[in-house]
């Protein structure tokens, strides 16, 4: 998958600002039939780990992935099915993150070298993985915007444009790899 130009990735958010809230539901159901597993972790582990430190921070997050799918559809075409991948792929895929995710928490007990083990691998995989950079900023400039309007946000943010930017990676590894099959 290539990353996104500045003007496709403009039309798609544009898209995915214009939908009205009917579509906007059709898109998350299809989104939940396609992914079903996926669906779960973004729209019920990863705001409930945001939560922790902010409520609507979490609330946020939500709203940001119904862009984030958006823009993958609109961009690049119709999310592939968890069928065609294969669940093994994804629970692997979701198994890795999961543990990479909790060496990332701060307050989670864990041994300071696997810790610092998972974080390096998880950055080597960041690195390596599909970057979508523009899709990235603007992301996070939502974030640090949302967050500057409450004092009680501010320490969300980290956790919150973590959490978007595995979505991404996520989404951008889901798309390379129906790509391979």
């Amino acid at each position: 998958m290539h990353e996104l130009s500045e003007s496709e990735l403009y039309q798609a958010l544009e898209y995915a600002k214009s939908i009205d809230e009917d579509t906007g539901r059709q898109i998350i159901e299809q989104f939940q039939l396609n992914q079903t597993v996926l669906a779960q972790t973004i729209f019920g582990i990863f705001p409930n780990v945001i939560a922790e430190q902010d409520q609507s921070m979490a609330e946020l997050f939500m709203d940001l992935c119904f862009d984030v799918i958006c823009v993958f559809k609109h961009a690049i075409g119709p999310l592939p099915s968890q069928n065609l991948m294969g669940m093994d792929w994804l629970e692997k895929s979701a198994e890795l993150l999961d543990t990479e995710l909790q060496s990332l928490m701060t307050g989670r007990p864990m041994d300071d070298k696997f810790r610092d083990k998972l974080q390096s691998r998880f950055l080597e995989r960041v690195i390596d993985g599909n970057s979508q950079t523009g899709l990235i900023k603007f992301l996070n400039d939502s974030i640090d915007d949302f967050a500057s309007e409450n004092p009680v946000r501010v320490k969300a943010i980290r956790v919150t444009q973590t959490m978007i930017f595995v979505v991404v990676q996520l989404l951008g590894s889901l798309y390379d790899h129906a790509d391979k099959k």
